[in-house]
């Protein structure tokens, strides 16, 4: 409810609206001159509807313009991303804000200027940026920045907050970017021969991410019974990430169209069975230690891989024959340039990668042009 206090020859009214994010109290104030000649009785009716007025257009956020950006972000967290984004999404974005609160968190969301964050992102490209490597930020994790603080103001013109969007007006610097580099036949070759003498998960696991380019996620979080034995397909329908907050934990794929199923060859479908046995047999010799997740990757008593896990025993793997490392993401790359080089149609290969836009793979596919020529499998 208003409070209304009456100065000399006007009247201040005073709204609640909410808190921010240091647990502040947050008030939104009007003053209001009653017209020569009102008598008290006209006063006291019209003060009171410009009260109910004032605090009706508050709550519709028509009067919040003073608000932070800090403080609005902080809500945009509670009222739309935790219940609408994904887990692995939401966390990422949590962690961009130790960036930009100290350039933009402070200021009112309605005195945010294009050109003031066009700087901020002209900052992310230049050298010294990146404060692992002491290089600029790549261009994909600038457009992550931009974007998200894009979001916070497109949520803000709907509340009511901005009437507009300044991150429309904002280029993102360009920037040489480095070939992705993916393994050489001769690499595959010897690297598929090495994977033959150790353990066999790790043989299913990278056998599957070469003939699947599955992201890291969704082969993590494959279950037996996302195989069609018959067919020999294996349906991508979840994936398996890690957080801070919830630790190991079961997610929805990255969209939806990264829902789909592939076909794979009969030796590794015949991996998979011996794969299947050899963890059945485990379970066995576990008994009730033994925690059922119907997962392929699995700890020592049956609980979900852990994220890292893959790629710390690539790294390893690598050192100890003196091949390259790439990173797991390669294997997605490989694959890509593998069906390219079959002569398969982008639209397919686009389906089979789960890519949400046909320019995604485009754009991988050219990366890779002069490579895909060599691969086969």
């Amino acid at each position: 409810m208003a409070n209304i206090t009456k100065r000399k020859n006007s009247y201040s009214i005073r709204v609640s609206c909410g808190y921010d994010v240091n647990g502040k109290q947050i008030f939104q104030c009007m003053t209001w001159v009653p017209d020569e000649g009102m008598t008290p009785k006209q006063i006291e009716k019209e003060l009171n509807r410009q009260a109910v007025l004032f605090e009706e257009n508050c709550k519709k956020g028509f009067q919040s313009k003073a608000v932070k950006f800090e403080t609005f972000c902080e809500e945009w967290f509670e009222e739309y991303a935790r219940p609408n984004l994904r887990n692995t999404t939401y966390e990422r974005l949590l962690q961009l804000r130790g960036r930009i609160y100290p350039v933009i968190g402070h200021m009112r969301m309605d005195k945010i200027t294009p050109r003031q964050l066009q700087t901020f992102v002209n900052s992310l490209s230049k050298e010294g940026a990146n404060e692992r490597t002491g290089g600029a930020l790549a261009p994909k994790t600038i457009r992550h920045y931009l974007s998200f603080i894009s979001d916070i103001f497109s949520y803000g013109v709907k509340m009511g907050v901005v009437s507009d969007n300044p991150c429309t007006k904002v280029t993102i610097p360009k920037i040489e970017q480095k070939e992705k580099q993916i393994y050489t036949p001769d690499e595959v070759a010897k690297f598929l021969d090495l994977l033959n003498s150790e353990p066999l998960k790790y043989r299913v696991f990278f056998n599957l991410a070469i003939y699947s380019g599955f992201r890291r996620g969704e082969l993590l979080g494959l279950e037996w019974k996302d195989i069609d034995w018959e067919s020999g397909m294996i349906s991508v329908r979840r994936t398996s990430n890690y957080t801070a907050e919830k630790g190991i934990c079961t997610d929805t794929t990255k969209t939806r169209k990264s829902q789909r199923t592939l076909k794979f060859p009969s030796e590794i479908i015949t991996m998979l069975r011996e794969f299947k046995e050899e963890q059945d047999n485990e379970a066995l010799k576990l008994g009730n230690k033994w925690v059922e997740t119907d997962r392929l990757f699995v700890k020592w008593n049956g609980e979900p891989m852990n994220n890292q896990t893959p790629y710390g025993w690539l790294n390893e793997f690598c050192e100890k024959h003196d091949l390259p490392f790439y990173g797991l993401h390669s294997f997605r790359h490989l694959f890509c340039s593998i069906l390219v080089n079959q002569g398969v149609d982008i639209m397919t290969v686009s389906g089979a990668l789960g890519h949400s836009c046909l320019s995604t793979t485009v754009n991988l596919q050219y990366g890779h042009n002069n490579q895909s020529s060599q691969y086969s499998i």
